[in-house]
C-alpha cells in the first residue's frame, strides 16, 4: 500500500503543472520572437525603401515636399536666396485692377526701353539695401561687368525724395524688372517702375541744329 500511494501521487502528475508552466514561458518567448521578427522585418522594409529612394528607382515616384521646394527654387532662374524670389514679387504685387485705384498709376507709361529704370512712390523708410534686395535678382553678380553696371541712386532729400534711379546690365534685364516689380508693395506703398528718361532727344536736337 505504501508503494501504491506514491504511484497515485505520480498519477496526479505533478509534472503536469510543471509542463503547463513551461509552455507559458515558451509562449512569452515566442511572442518576443514574433515581435522581434516583425520589427526586424519593418526595419528591413524601411532599409529597402531608403535604398530604393536613394537609387534611380526613387525618381519614378514623386519626390518629398522638401525636394519639391528645392527644385522650384532652382527653377526660379537660380536666383540666390539673398534676393527676392519671383513668388514673393507676384504675391505682394498689385493687379492691374488694383493699380487703377491709385492716382500714381492713372497716367502710367513705361517709357522708352533702356538699361536704367526710374522708381517712385517709395516709402520714407526704404533704403538702398531694400532696392538691392528686389532689383539685385536681375544682375549676375558673378560677372564683374554686370556688378559694375548695377547702380542704385536713392533720393532722400528735396523734391526727388521717395524716388530712385537703378542702373541694370542691359535693356532686357531692365524690361524684366519693370514688368515684375511695377506695383510691388514695399512698406505698404506700391512702387511705380518706369524706364528712366534718356538724354537722346536732346542729342538729336543738338544734331539737328548742327545740320
Amino acid at each position: 500500500d505504501v508503494f501504491e500511494q506514491p504511484q497515485h501521487v505520480g498519477h496526479k502528475k505533478i509534472e503536469f503543472h510543471i509542463s503547463t508552466d513551461i509552455p507559458a514561458v515558451l509562449q512569452l518567448n515566442s511572442e518576443k520572437e514574433e515581435k522581434n521578427g516583425k520589427t526586424s522585418y519593418f526595419k528591413y522594409l524601411s532599409a529597402t525603401t531608403e535604398e530604393i529612394n536613394n537609387t534611380g528607382f526613387g525618381r519614378i515616384f514623386p519626390a518629398p515636399s522638401s525636394n519639391d521646394k528645392m527644385e522650384t527654387e532652382e527653377e526660379d532662374d537660380e536666383i540666390p536666396s539673398e534676393f527676392i524670389s519671383r513668388k514673393d514679387l507676384e504675391k505682394n504685387r498689385l493687379s492691374r485692377e488694383e493699380m487703377e485705384k491709385f492716382s500714381v498709376f492713372k497716367n502710367y507709361e513705361p517709357g522708352d526701353p533702356n538699361c536704367r529704370i526710374y522708381v517712385k512712390n517709395l516709402a520714407k523708410q526704404v533704403q538702398e539695401k531694400d532696392l538691392k534686395f528686389i532689383f539685385g535678382r536681375y544682375v549676375d553678380f558673378q560677372s564683374e561687368v554686370e556688378r559694375n553696371m548695377f547702380d542704385i541712386r536713392l533720393m532722400k532729400e528735396g523734391r526727388m525724395k521717395g524716388q530712385a534711379f537703378i542702373g541694370l546690365p542691359n535693356e532686357k534685364a531692365a524690361a524684366k524688372a519693370l514688368k515684375e516689380a511695377n506695383g510691388y508693395v514695399l512698406f505698404e506703398k506700391p512702387m511705380v517702375v518706369q524706364f528712366a528718361r534718356s538724354a537722346r532727344p536732346k542729342q538729336d536736337a543738338n544734331e539737328g541744329k548742327r545740320k
